[in-house]
């Protein structure tokens, strides 16, 4: 912190490869720090972000140290070339690959975690804290919301690759074709 005394704030660039391979697409975020000892405004709450419950406290401890900032990308000429050289040389991986065997520990910690999630949401409402604890934060989504946001974003990555899965069976290996 003592080098952004005297420079521009850092920014970070975030890719998660596990996210974008689970997705199809680049999961990018790009993040900049603010100056020591400015206090953030309060602000609405940004858009829900699925955080693993063992990193929840890494990004409570510096969620105001830090704002997001909006991603955009693109393809020039020299990038659609070297695509088309890497999937000349990869298309055969890319093709007999799946993602649910190549993300099976990912999703396998994802649905843990939202075991997790939702065992506290349970232990929460049981003890009637939900409800009351949480009326002055009406726009605020609660634990159980949280869980189900996570459980559908889950749902529809696992969804995807059995799509490409079954599209490939019955491309390949005529799965489901009539003669």
């Amino acid at each position: 912190m003592v080098n952004q005394q005297f420079q521009e704030q850092f920014v970070a660039i975030v890719i998660d490869p596990t996210r974008t391979i689970s997705a199809g697409k680049v999961n990018m975020g790009a993040f900049r720090t603010y100056p020591k000892g400015y206090k953030p405004p309060d602000e609405s709450p940004s858009e829900y972000q699925t955080i693993p419950l063992n990193k929840i406290e890494d990004f409570g401890v510096h969620c105001k140290q830090y704002y997001s900032l909006e991603v955009s990308y693109f393809k020039s000429a020299l990038d659609q070339k070297l695509l088309d050289s890497l999937w000349n040389k990869y298309w055969i991986n890319t093709l007999s690959s799946s993602t649910l065997f190549t993300n099976a520990d990912y999703v396998t910690n994802q649905i843990l975690d939202l075991s997790e999630k939702l065992e506290q949401s349970i232990s929460q409402v049981s003890r009637g804290m939900s409800y009351a604890e949480n009326w002055d934060k009406k726009d605020e989504p609660g634990k159980l919301q949280k869980a189900n946001k996570d459980c559908c974003k889950l749902n529809i990555e696992a969804l995807n690759g059995l799509m490409s899965q079954v599209l490939k069976n019955q491309l390949f290996n005529n799965v489901g074709c009539r003669e």
